[in-house]
């Protein structure tokens, strides 16, 4: 399809409400939300293959290794009503790029129900409705730092991040059935207890999810990181649609040790992960009991058996190991803190695109 001239001469220019420059190739999620944003506001452009360093653009251009053409493809088919759309490989200074122009759409453009719009030279998510507020001081605190978290972040957080925030307004909306004496005190509510156990549960399932996101979104920026000495079936590969399905799975057969709660094997397994230096021993051993909590919880109904107590030593065999709102807050809070600090470590270092 052929790029505009107008469009080329921009190339170069500082990001604004009408053109966004990636270093690499994002997932088709964002690649969706950025062209919705585009669409809902006054059209505009993307481009692949150009990398901000501070004030400075650098022309990198994209490889040939990027399946571009496809991933834009899919993106749009995420699209509700899909909007125009042109795109094509372009050279300018010398570098392949690949430009998406976007043009603008009369009726709004959703990317899974929500809504986005550029602002300046940002995406933002167009709010539906009042945004109800928190009442609780310290899920208020954690709210807002989620919030500030989603400003720069990659599709695989954003995704977590929006889980998260539902997952304290609900421990807000619910105080009455959570924490109904103090947020010191673990509720003697039996459904406040099983829901406690499902919300807390959920919290390091999504970690888990994150962490295989993350690897995909490695995997499409570096196509290069994806060869192992590892044997792949023909099986796995012919039972996927297309080559973005197949990298999907592999990253998440890449969980099988975090799953057991063996955050140590996982980091082992995967040096996209153990290069990036975050997990060191400390970190580990605290998402691991993270993990082991969540087991409990999903496996023992909160019973505690032997293999708890080898990450606890103090809990009591048989005891009900019960969770008080300050210690929930506490350990997501750790927990977030957690994924902040990969997020931002592997997209600096593998250039891996920001989804807002």
């Amino acid at each position: 399809m052929d790029i505009a001239q107008d469009i080329l001469q921009h190339i170069g220019q500082p990001e604004s409400e009408q053109l966004e420059y990636k270093a690499v190739l994002p997932p088709a999620a964002t690649v969706a939300q950025l062209i919705g944003s585009f669409a809902n506001a006054k059209g505009g452009a993307i481009v692949l293959g150009v990398a901000e360093d501070g004030k400075e653009l650098l022309i990198n251009g994209l490889g040939d290794e990027f399946r571009a053409v496809h991933i834009t493809r899919k993106a749009i088919d995420l699209l509700s009503p899909p909007p125009t759309v042109k795109y094509d490989y372009v050279v300018h200074q010398g570098k392949r790029l690949f430009v998406i122009d976007v043009k603008k759409s009369e009726a709004p453009v959703s990317l899974g129900g929500k809504v986005y719009a550029r602002t300046g030279d940002h995406t933002i998510l167009l709010q539906t409705g009042p945004d109800k507020a928190i009442r609780n001081p310290g899920i208020a605190r954690l709210s807002k730092a989620l919030k500030e978290d989603r400003k720069s972040c990659t599709a695989a957080r954003a995704k977590l991040l929006d889980h998260y925030e539902s997952v304290l307004r609900i421990l807000d909306d619910l105080s009455n059935l959570l924490y109904p004496n103090a947020s010191n005190l673990p509720t003697d509510n039996p459904e406040g207890k099983m829901l406690m156990r499902i919300l807390f549960s959920s919290c390091a399932d999504t970690f888990e999810i994150f962490m295989s996101d993350l690897l995909f979104e490695i995997y499409l920026a570096k196509p290069e990181t994806l060869k192992s000495d590892a044997p792949v079936k023909v099986k796995d590969v012919l039972d996927c649609s297309d080559m973005q399905e197949f990298i999907s799975r592999y990253a998440k057969g890449k969980l099988k040790k975090l799953q057991r709660g063996s955050v140590k094997g996982f980091i082992s397994d995967n040096k996209q992960i153990k290069s990036l230096g975050v997990f060191d021993p400390a970190r580990q051993e605290e998402i691991e009991k993270i993990l082991q909590i969540r087991h409990l919880y999903a496996h023992q109904n909160g019973i505690i058996d032997e293999k708890f107590r080898e990450s606890f030593p103090a809990a009591k065999i048989n005891d009900e190991y019960r969770m008080a709102l300050d210690e929930f807050l506490a350990r997501f809070e750790y927990l977030a803190q957690a994924i902040d600090a990969v997020d931002e470590a592997a997209r600096n270092d593998y250039q891996l695109a920001s989804f807002s």
